[in-house]
């Protein structure tokens, strides 16, 4: 039998690389600077990744129920060095900068990414929560490694010299540690083991298909869930630098090192929560992450100091990192792992949309007010409001309401006056998704004038 922690290693060691893709803003000065191209246009090339990614990312779990992971994440693997190695021909031609590095990248990454979060929840159903925040918070260190690195490549033989190194070296490490992806046999579990109590109270005995998941209103609450979560962190992210100046008055040199600090929560927050959700489960895991950000997000604007303002920034991460930690664990509890791979792969759409929806939401706010204040603001009042989502979303069959038990675990039952819900509940959460969406691109239109 092969060790499953040595697949587990892979797949950290794969999420890594696939996580260089969050080092991009160590490319957009030296970008601006030698082709004259302006920050919005070299910043629309990670907004192309990432959005990318996520419809990629629905591909790559169909297409591994059928063939089995190893491909995906060769071929992965593959298109994610070859866009990063291609980029470095956009001398002075900023749309083969946004088809390599944007298109050809962020498909490999998006077919990729889905392979060890769909792997690892079948070799783990004893700690699902905790093997998938490793991988993915694989994803979330990957700047980490890559930002410096870069860096004195940068320094030493140029940005497009760069980008060429870089895809030989990714394409590399992620074919090789992609070799290693493969499924447990059909039916197994780890000797010795079954789901404890609060296990199984959390978990759906049926292994959906994509269509039955899509069929049902929890589907729907859990993409709403991680929009949510990952619009309010995506939107820090993407005005760290000018946040931490304006709030703090500090200099473009202190502000990037903050941006380093916190960015250390994003890999941190992806463990520490997932690991969490184990334990007090993954609705409960949510609630309090959407309660500690509606928090932070409120005082964040009346915070000078760099220090502080460093460790809310840190804690939001972690926040936001969480989301992506334990919502495979989640959808693998309400869906089955089976077919876990094409059900969060289209999950993962949230990701590209809010990844486009929450940075237009904080800029567009910011210059019709000239502060953060009134869109830190919103997003704090968001996070209150989306409390509500957790306290309602069960797995299909299950109805109970939230207890707190003598062991401290907590469990979650439906309330009964929400016992007939399920087709109004369905309704209200495609409105809800739809008044996003409306919401998206109506800013869009404004910045498009």
């Amino acid at each position: 039998m092969t060790n499953r922690w040595s697949i587990a290693a892979a797949g950290f060691l794969l999420q890594v690389a696939l996580g260089a893709v969050y080092a991009w803003s160590v490319f957009r000065l030296p970008l601006t600077k030698q082709f004259g191209w302006s920050i919005s246009e070299v910043t629309l090339t990670f907004t192309i990744s990432i959005f990318v990614l996520g419809v990629a990312a629905f591909f790559g779990g169909l297409w591994l129920n059928r063939r089995g992971p190893r491909i995906v994440a060769l071929t992965g693997g593959f298109l994610y060095g070859l866009g990063v190695f291609l980029a470095s021909f956009s001398d002075h031609k900023l749309w083969w900068l946004y088809l390599s590095y944007g298109v050809i990248g962020g498909a490999g990454v998006g077919l990729s990414y889905i392979v060890p979060v769909a792997v690892l929840v079948k070799w783990f159903p004893d700690r699902r929560g905790l093997i998938t925040g490793v991988a993915v918070g694989g994803f979330g260190a990957g700047a980490l490694v890559t930002a410096p690195v870069a860096t004195h490549l940068i320094q030493s033989v140029g940005v497009l010299s760069t980008f060429a190194y870089l895809g030989i070296g990714l394409l590399i490490v992620t074919v090789v540690a992609g070799y290693f992806m493969q499924n447990p046999p059909s039916g197994w579990t780890p000797k010795g083991w079954a789901p404890t109590a609060l296990q199984a109270s959390q978990r759906s005995g049926h292994d959906y298909t994509l269509r039955e998941a899509l069929g049902t209103w929890q589907w729907w609450a859990l993409w709403l869930l991680l929009f949510l979560n990952t619009s309010a962190g995506i939107s820090v992210i993407s005005q760290e630098v000018p946040l931490f100046q304006g709030l703090a008055g500090v200099n473009a040199a202190v502000a990037a090192s903050m941006v380093g600090v916190a960015s250390i929560g994003n890999a941190l927050g992806r463990v520490f929560w997932a690991w969490a959700s184990d334990s007090i489960t993954r609705r409960a895991t949510f609630i309090v992450m959407f309660l500690a950000q509606a928090i932070l997000f409120w005082t964040l604007p009346n915070i000078n100091s760099p220090s502080l303002l460093t460790i809310v920034a840190f804690f939001v991460l972690m926040c936001y990192g969480g989301g992506f930690g334990t919502m495979p664990a989640f959808a693998a509890d309400y869906f089955g792992s089976k077919n876990v791979g094409p059900i969060y792969g289209l999950m993962l759409t949230a990701w590209g949309f809010a990844s486009a929806f929450g940075p237009l939401l904080i800029a567009y706010m910011q210059q019709i007010s000239g502060t953060y204040r009134g869109a830190l603001h919103v997003i704090a009042g968001v996070m209150a409001a989306s409390m509500i989502l957790p306290l309602i979303v069960y797995p299909g069959g299950r109805r109970t309401k939230l207890v707190l038990k003598p062991h401290n675990a907590v469990d979650f039952q439906r309330p009964s006056f929400l016992a007939n819900a399920e087709t109004s509940g369905r309704f209200v959460l495609h409105l809800l998704c739809i008044s996003r969406l409306t919401s998206y691109c109506q800013t869009a239109k404004v910045f498009s004038r």
